[in-house]
Protein backbone atom coordinates (compact mmCIF):
# COMPACT_ATOMS: atom_id res chain seq x y z
CA UNK A 1 0.00 0.00 0.00
CA UNK A 2 1.42 3.38 -0.92
CA UNK A 3 1.63 6.38 1.38
CA UNK A 4 -1.07 8.20 -0.63
CA UNK A 5 -3.55 5.36 -0.18
CA UNK A 6 -2.98 5.35 3.58
CA UNK A 7 -3.75 9.08 3.86
CA UNK A 8 -6.93 8.67 1.82
CA UNK A 9 -8.13 5.78 3.99
CA UNK A 10 -7.43 7.76 7.17
CA UNK A 11 -9.36 10.77 5.87
CA UNK A 12 -12.33 8.57 4.98
CA UNK A 13 -12.40 7.09 8.48
CA UNK A 14 -12.31 10.54 10.09
CA UNK A 15 -15.19 11.77 7.91
CA UNK A 16 -17.28 8.71 8.76
CA UNK A 17 -16.67 9.15 12.48
CA UNK A 18 -17.59 12.86 12.41
CA UNK A 19 -21.23 12.22 11.45
CA UNK A 20 -23.02 9.99 13.98
CA UNK A 21 -25.70 7.61 12.82
CA UNK A 22 -29.22 8.75 13.79
CA UNK A 23 -30.78 6.79 16.61
CA UNK A 24 -34.22 5.38 15.78
CA UNK A 25 -36.88 6.65 18.17
CA UNK A 26 -40.53 5.85 18.66
CA UNK A 27 -43.19 8.46 17.96
CA UNK A 28 -43.79 8.84 21.70
CA UNK A 29 -40.07 9.44 22.34
CA UNK A 30 -39.88 11.99 19.54
CA UNK A 31 -42.96 13.79 20.86
CA UNK A 32 -41.58 13.81 24.43
CA UNK A 33 -38.20 15.12 23.23
CA UNK A 34 -39.91 17.88 21.20
CA UNK A 35 -42.03 18.92 24.18
CA UNK A 36 -38.95 18.99 26.41
CA UNK A 37 -37.07 21.11 23.84
CA UNK A 38 -39.98 23.57 23.65
CA UNK A 39 -40.21 23.80 27.45
CA UNK A 40 -36.47 24.34 27.61
CA UNK A 41 -36.77 27.21 25.13
CA UNK A 42 -39.54 28.80 27.20
CA UNK A 43 -37.44 28.56 30.37
CA UNK A 44 -34.53 30.27 28.64
CA UNK A 45 -36.94 32.94 27.40
CA UNK A 46 -37.71 33.78 31.04
CA UNK A 47 -33.99 34.13 31.72
CA UNK A 48 -33.67 36.34 28.62
CA UNK A 49 -36.42 38.65 29.88
CA UNK A 50 -34.09 39.41 32.77
CA UNK A 51 -31.46 40.89 30.45
CA UNK A 52 -33.60 44.00 30.31
CA UNK A 53 -32.85 44.57 33.99
CA UNK A 54 -29.09 44.76 33.42
CA UNK A 55 -28.42 48.51 33.65
CA UNK A 56 -25.14 48.61 31.72
CA UNK A 57 -25.45 48.96 27.92
CA UNK A 58 -23.87 46.12 25.88
CA UNK A 59 -23.30 43.98 28.98
CA UNK A 60 -26.90 42.85 28.60
CA UNK A 61 -26.18 41.65 25.05
CA UNK A 62 -23.21 39.62 26.30
CA UNK A 63 -25.37 38.03 28.96
CA UNK A 64 -28.07 37.29 26.38
CA UNK A 65 -25.55 35.55 24.08
CA UNK A 66 -24.46 33.51 27.11
CA UNK A 67 -28.05 32.49 27.83
CA UNK A 68 -28.65 31.52 24.21
CA UNK A 69 -25.37 29.60 24.04
CA UNK A 70 -26.44 27.67 27.14
CA UNK A 71 -29.79 26.92 25.44
CA UNK A 72 -27.91 25.51 22.44
CA UNK A 73 -25.77 23.40 24.77
CA UNK A 74 -28.85 21.98 26.51
CA UNK A 75 -30.59 21.31 23.17
CA UNK A 76 -27.46 19.58 21.88
CA UNK A 77 -27.43 17.38 24.97
CA UNK A 78 -31.12 16.56 24.48
CA UNK A 79 -30.54 15.62 20.84
CA UNK A 80 -27.27 13.76 21.54
CA UNK A 81 -25.20 16.14 19.44
CA UNK A 82 -21.62 17.27 19.82
CA UNK A 83 -21.43 20.89 21.00
CA UNK A 84 -18.61 23.33 21.54
CA UNK A 85 -19.13 26.80 22.92
CA UNK A 86 -17.05 28.27 20.09
CA UNK A 87 -19.27 26.74 17.38
CA UNK A 88 -22.42 27.68 19.27
CA UNK A 89 -21.42 31.33 19.61
CA UNK A 90 -20.29 31.57 15.98
CA UNK A 91 -23.59 30.16 14.72
CA UNK A 92 -25.57 32.47 17.03
CA UNK A 93 -23.65 35.54 15.92
CA UNK A 94 -24.05 34.58 12.28
CA UNK A 95 -27.77 33.96 12.69
CA UNK A 96 -28.46 37.09 14.76
CA UNK A 97 -26.08 39.32 12.82
CA UNK A 98 -27.62 38.27 9.52
CA UNK A 99 -31.04 39.45 10.59
CA UNK A 100 -30.38 43.19 10.69
CA UNK A 101 -33.73 44.29 12.15
CA UNK A 102 -33.18 41.97 15.13
CA UNK A 103 -29.53 42.89 15.65
CA UNK A 104 -30.23 46.59 15.10
CA UNK A 105 -33.20 46.55 17.46
CA UNK A 106 -31.14 44.95 20.21
CA UNK A 107 -28.40 47.51 19.65
CA UNK A 108 -30.84 50.40 19.99
CA UNK A 109 -32.51 48.82 23.02
CA UNK A 110 -29.23 48.38 24.87
CA UNK A 111 -27.97 51.86 24.01
CA UNK A 112 -31.17 53.51 25.27
CA UNK A 113 -30.11 52.41 28.75
CA UNK A 114 -27.33 55.00 28.62
CA UNK A 115 -29.92 57.79 28.90
CA UNK A 116 -31.28 58.26 32.42
CA UNK A 117 -35.00 58.22 33.07
CA UNK A 118 -37.21 57.44 30.11
CA UNK A 119 -34.27 56.12 28.06
CA UNK A 120 -33.38 53.61 30.78
CA UNK A 121 -36.98 52.47 31.11
CA UNK A 122 -37.44 52.14 27.32
CA UNK A 123 -34.11 50.33 27.02
CA UNK A 124 -34.94 47.87 29.78
CA UNK A 125 -38.40 47.13 28.39
CA UNK A 126 -37.21 46.84 24.79
CA UNK A 127 -34.19 44.71 25.64
CA UNK A 128 -36.33 42.34 27.68
CA UNK A 129 -38.70 41.79 24.74
CA UNK A 130 -35.92 41.60 22.12
CA UNK A 131 -33.93 39.20 24.29
CA UNK A 132 -36.81 36.84 24.96
CA UNK A 133 -38.06 36.98 21.35
CA UNK A 134 -34.63 36.22 19.92
CA UNK A 135 -34.18 33.35 22.38
CA UNK A 136 -37.56 31.98 21.29
CA UNK A 137 -36.52 32.22 17.63
CA UNK A 138 -33.10 30.64 18.28
CA UNK A 139 -34.75 27.75 20.09
CA UNK A 140 -37.38 27.22 17.39
CA UNK A 141 -34.84 27.37 14.53
CA UNK A 142 -32.45 24.89 16.13
CA UNK A 143 -35.23 22.55 17.28
CA UNK A 144 -36.55 22.38 13.72
CA UNK A 145 -33.02 21.77 12.41
CA UNK A 146 -32.28 19.03 14.96
CA UNK A 147 -35.68 17.38 14.51
CA UNK A 148 -34.99 17.09 10.78
CA UNK A 149 -31.73 15.25 11.51
CA UNK A 150 -29.38 18.24 11.35
CA UNK A 151 -26.45 19.06 13.61
CA UNK A 152 -24.19 22.04 14.29
CA UNK A 153 -21.84 21.16 11.46
CA UNK A 154 -24.48 21.27 8.71
CA UNK A 155 -26.46 24.24 10.07
CA UNK A 156 -26.63 27.06 7.51
CA UNK A 157 -27.66 30.38 9.13
CA UNK A 158 -28.31 32.01 5.74
CA UNK A 159 -30.93 29.38 4.85
CA UNK A 160 -32.77 29.82 8.15
CA UNK A 161 -32.92 33.61 8.39
CA UNK A 162 -36.43 33.97 6.95
CA UNK A 163 -37.72 31.33 9.39
CA UNK A 164 -35.79 33.02 12.21
CA UNK A 165 -37.47 36.37 11.42
CA UNK A 166 -40.93 34.72 11.45
CA UNK A 167 -40.21 33.05 14.78
CA UNK A 168 -38.76 36.28 16.17
CA UNK A 169 -42.04 38.08 15.41
CA UNK A 170 -44.00 35.25 17.04
CA UNK A 171 -41.54 35.37 19.95
CA UNK A 172 -42.23 39.07 20.54
CA UNK A 173 -45.89 38.24 21.15
CA UNK A 174 -45.00 35.35 23.47
CA UNK A 175 -42.49 37.56 25.32
CA UNK A 176 -45.09 40.32 25.78
CA UNK A 177 -47.50 37.78 27.26
CA UNK A 178 -44.77 36.43 29.56
CA UNK A 179 -43.82 39.94 30.68
CA UNK A 180 -47.47 40.80 31.34
CA UNK A 181 -47.90 37.62 33.39
CA UNK A 182 -44.78 38.46 35.41
CA UNK A 183 -46.01 42.02 36.00
CA UNK A 184 -49.41 40.77 37.16
CA UNK A 185 -47.91 38.27 39.60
Amino acid sequence: MSETETVTETETVVETEAVPEPVAKTDAEIEARLKEAQNMTKNYMFASLGTGLVPVPTVDVGILIGIQTRLLYKLAKLYDLKFTEDIGKKLLMSLLGGTLPVAGGMGVATMLKAFPGVGSWLGMTSMAIFGAASTYAVGRVFIQHFESGGNFFNFDPAKTRAYFREEFEAGKKVAEEMRSEQSAA
